[in-house]
């Protein structure tokens, strides 16, 4: 799989690649990373990607061009009838009018062109699944105020958001996508069991064989109804006395049955207390 990150802070991922999981992927040829720098496809003598917005407001916004001509000299041109993501806009020169049928880059080729945005869907686990599911995934980092529209409109395939708060600019939520699509590839983990057991990967239709396995537990009877996503559950290694505080009696009897279902609970338990938001119905 090869990533491509766009950016006007490339000097930013030498210390985010270097390390972890990422970097075995690196150096086993498991993931190939590109790293742009957007000025290097400007044409001005001050190399400027950015520009005061049309109708006035504070701040500068990301210019198209740079953007364009980076996507462009990496995964081709893009087709100016490329399918506008906002049905509400008429066709311009060039396109045709939204609702038709069109082929996106990412049908084309098997790319995501992932436009890292505060106004951008939330980035889940699934949407991490899916992305690890492509053959390339082109990562576009916003700066300033914003990135001018027309990004979002008609060359992004993608625009997402990694959470409910502004960052600086997009370096830190492309690291973060990598590092969370890398992982899912196999052969990213020494184990690869890992990645079926933790946070946010449990399905609602796992939880719903819950059902008459914990006798009275109303935890688990409500999560089987809810179908949501699950947290991880409690993890505890030696000593297994630590300042007072024991390791559960339960995690160190070897009835493995047991152990699962007490996992299970304890992950039942910590979603409602800490994201019942995960949990489609109230516990």
């Amino acid at each position: 799989m090869r990533f491509e990150i766009v950016t006007i802070f490339p000097g930013f991922f030498a210390g985010p690649l270097d390390y972890g999981i990422v970097r075995r992927a690196r150096e086993s040829g498991l993931v190939q990373i590109g790293v742009h720098d957007l000025r290097e496809f400007t044409h001005d003598r001050h190399r400027s990607v950015d520009d005061r917005p049309f109708g006035g407001g504070e701040g500068m916004v990301l210019k198209p061009e740079p953007l364009f001509e980076a996507v462009e000299s990496i995964v081709g041109a893009v087709p100016r009838n490329a399918e506008t993501k906002d049905a509400g806009l008429p066709a311009g020169p060039g396109q045709v009018p939204s609702g038709a049928t069109q082929t996106s880059a990412e049908a084309r080729a098997g790319t995501a062109i992932v436009l890292l945005s505060a106004s951008g869907k939330l980035f889940r686990q699934a949407e991490a699944r899916r992305l690890a599911g492509l053959e390339r995934v082109v990562l576009l980092c916003g700066r300033y105020e914003g990135v001018d529209e027309r990004v979002a409109e008609h060359l992004a395939t993608d625009e997402i958001s990694i959470g409910d708060f502004v960052l600086s600019g997009g370096e830190l939520a492309a690291a973060l996508v990598l590092d969370a699509v890398t992982r899912l590839l196999p052969g990213a983990l020494g184990n690869e069991a890992s990645v079926i057991e933790e946070s946010f990967s449990a399905q609602g239709d796992e939880v719903i064989s819950a059902r008459g396995e914990a006798g009275a537990s109303g935890v688990v009877a409500a999560a089987a109804e809810s179908e949501g996503l699950l947290l991880d559950y409690p993890h505890y290694t030696r000593p297994a006395e630590f300042r007072g505080w024991g390791v559960p009696e339960i995690l160190i009897g070897g009835n493995h049955e047991e152990v699962r279902r007490w996992r299970r609970q304890k992950a039942l338990e910590k979603t409602r207390r800490n994201r019942p938001d995960l949990l489609r119905s109230s516990l």
